[in-house]
């Protein structure tokens, strides 16, 4: 289908994964400008305000230094008032408007300079059904107005076209639009309450779907029987009651939970979660002793080398004086090792096997694989997960994450899962204070020198690998400043690396051969050094809150005191007011509502790290309600089947033809 007379643009729209009419009115605006007039009598600083005005005296460029290049003009508002409004970084004003032409400005007040920035300037006074517009994620490509002219095509194409799939009678009972209304209202809204009105809708129905999907993988998963031996627990007991230390109660609890799974006669699908240091490998590796008691087999994968080796060594040494056999699976595995696995997969020889991806490659075969533990979940799509468990037909499965959320939320959300939380930490919680600094605080050096003198390591994270946008920094290019400063004592770890010079950057940085680690966020699953307890972060406002305690979890490990250093040269006090959360806490459970809270939906703990659905309307925190709502009738759907066929039809293709949402 020819979306446009330009080939061009349809190429830029096909690029997009925009295809048809219903690509285009999908393709929500991420935002919208008011030009509602809005000026305050009076105004405080870096106040947004809205104004119509006529130009007096054309935009000029009045300097241009730093980069920065900064445009004048005067206009004159609609009570007389001579006002001086400034650009910055636009030189095209210049030739876009001239003296005389009528002009809707939304500016940012200066109280310092007694002006006006222009945060945006039209040509004209918009009528009152377009003084809302919506803006657009698009490419360089196309223009937003031309987008705009494309739905409103879309629309008149695909009148009477639309299926709305929440049913009349919850329609009716929330009082919610049809689907084409919804969306009419959220791309071509007249006033602010347009644009709720459509998103209830769009809400509702991304709950309702959520729900009846998650509660119809629930029900196939509850059908299947499968014939388990039984888990000697006095076993169990009496190994846990030899380790050198004691569960806490949440580990425990969880334990408890994970082993009456396993002894059911219905297969187990439970997520463990709980804060960074909370004891999640334990009670995984628990599961597997246990595992091993039934004379089964476990598969313990992780999403990267690096943490799947340091698995390896951990259940080695639990078990060192057990008579379980441990393997380890990973891309670099030689020929010969991989074929002698392959062999004691077969045979049972091997008890437990860790690693990556490999665990589930076509010629991977177990004798009785009986449970499958997925560390970081998130990382891996659901048909990873499939492959993985088809090979064992009986195999439990323990997902686990280190982004934990509220119970309460975590039940709606994982609606097809049983969930288990760490909220207490095996030791005390770790000492860790965290600061928010600028790139040019003498703390910075202050803080490697003494860590370099205490004998510990340092973590310095950027958010690019190279570099990228003029005003973020790159890890190559701190890794040459630092190798400066310190002359072999830096060593630079990144994705773009292959396995070899990774392992050789970790293993010198845990020697302490290079006590430095410049990384990208690649670090932050996982990685255990006792010793390392400073952590600079440079851009801290690029990354989302947990993906920041996440790495701010690689510190402090070993007990002692330890310094999380968030650079952010960004004056925006939005950004500060986020970054302040850790400032302020180190409750993995709190971060994460407090994330969830400020971002939109979408964009739920920045590049889909959280493990959470990447749901496109729906904030999980400030729309519970909604969700509880939506769970609920779910419930009520499926005891009417019939009534409801259409929309359950449409809910099992969902489930069968896309992937799970958390992926």
């Amino acid at each position: 289908m020819k979306l446009s007379t330009s080939k061009r643009l349809n190429v830029a729209l096909y690029e997009m994964g925009i295809y048809n009419y219903y690509d285009i009115i999908d393709h929500i605006p991420i935002n919208y400008e008011d030009f509602h007039a809005s000026t305050p009598h009076y105004l405080v600083d870096k106040e947004k305000v809205v104004f119509y005005a006529k130009i007096v005296a054309p935009f000029v460029r009045v300097s241009n230094s730093k980069g920065l290049v900064v445009t004048s003009a005067k206009v004159l508002s609609e009570n007389d008032r001579t006002i001086t409004v400034t650009a910055f970084n636009r030189p095209y004003l210049t030739k876009i408007f001239k003296s005389g032409d009528e002009v809707s400005i939304i500016a940012s007040f200066d109280a310092l300079r007694h002006s006006f920035n222009v945060i945006n300037i039209i040509k004209g006074i918009p009528s009152e059904e377009e003084k809302i517009r919506p803006i657009y994620s698009l490419p360089n490509a196309i223009e937003n107005h031309v987008f705009r002219r494309l739905v409103q095509k879309a629309f008149t194409n695909l009148e009477g076209k639309i299926i709305s799939y929440v049913p009349y009678t919850y329609l009716n009972k929330y009082r919610l639009l049809d689907k084409e209304h919804s969306l009419r209202l959220v791309h071509f809204p007249t006033k602010i309450s347009d644009i709720f009105a459509g998103y209830r809708y769009l809400k509702y129905e991304e709950c309702l779907l959520f729900a009846l999907r998650n509660k119809f993988i629930r029900q196939q998963n509850e059908s299947l029987i499968v014939q388990k031996s039984k888990i000697n627990l006095e076993y169990l007991d009496i190994f846990i009651n030899k380790l050198p230390y004691s569960l806490t109660n949440d580990q425990k609890l969880a334990l408890d939970e994970i082993v009456k799974d396993m002894n059911d006669k219905r297969l187990m699908y439970r997520l463990l979660q709980g804060d960074v240091g909370s004891g999640k490998t334990l009670v995984a590796a628990l599961a597997m002793y246990a595992n091993f008691l039934r004379n089964e087999q476990s598969a313990f994968m992780a999403p990267t080398d690096t943490l799947a080796r340091q698995h390896y060594e951990t259940l080695s040494n639990l078990f060192s004086n057990e008579d379980i056999k441990v393997a380890l699976l990973v891309g670099k595995t030689s020929k010969e090792e991989r074929e002698n696995i392959k062999s004691g997969l077969l045979t049972g020889a091997i008890d437990i096997l860790v690693g990556t991806h490999a665990l589930f490659s076509d010629d991977i075969d177990y004798k009785n694989l009986g449970l499958v533990i997925i560390d970081e979940q998130h990382r891996f799509g659901v048909n990873q997960r499939n492959a993985l468990l088809k090979k064992g037909d009986k195999a439990d499965l323990l997902l686990m994450s280190a982004t934990p959320i509220p119970r309460s939320l975590a039940l709606s959300i994982y609606g097809d899962l049983d969930v288990s939380s760490l909220h207490s930490f095996p030791n005390e919680r770790r000492d860790v204070l965290t600061k928010i600094i600028s790139s040019r605080d003498k703390i910075i050096i202050e803080a490697i020198n003494k860590a370099l003198k205490a004998n510990k390591n340092v973590f310095i994270i950027a958010p690019l690998i190279e570099q990228g946008s003029k005003n973020k920094h790159n890890a190559i290019s701190l890794f040459k400043m630092y190798q400066k400063l310190y002359p072999e004592k830096v060593s630079l770890l990144h994705g773009k690396m292959n396995l070899d010079e990774k392992l050789y950057a970790f293993e010198n940085f845990k020697s302490k051969n290079t006590p430095i680690l410049i990384a990208t966020s690649v670090i932050e699953v996982g990685i255990d050094i006792k010793d390392a307890n400073t952590l600079i972060v440079y851009d801290a406002d690029s990354f989302g809150l947990a993906s920041l305690h996440q790495l701010r979890g690689r510190i402090g490990r070993g007990g002692e005191k330890a310094l999380c250093l968030l650079i952010d040269d960004n004056e925006e006090e939005e950004g500060k007011k986020r970054l302040s959360v850790l400032e302020k806490s180190n409750d993995g459970f709190f971060i994460a509502s407090e994330d969830l809270k400020m971002r939109g939906p979408g964009e739920i703990f920045g590049i889909r790290q959280s493990g959470l659905p990447n749901f496109r309307f729906v904030n999980i925190i400030n729309d519970f309600r909604i969700f509880e709502c939506a769970r609920d009738d779910a419930d009520e759907i499926l005891k009417n089947k019939d009534k409801y066929a259409f929309l359950l039809n449409h809910v099992a293709y969902l489930t069968k033809n896309k992937e799970d949402d958390r992926d």
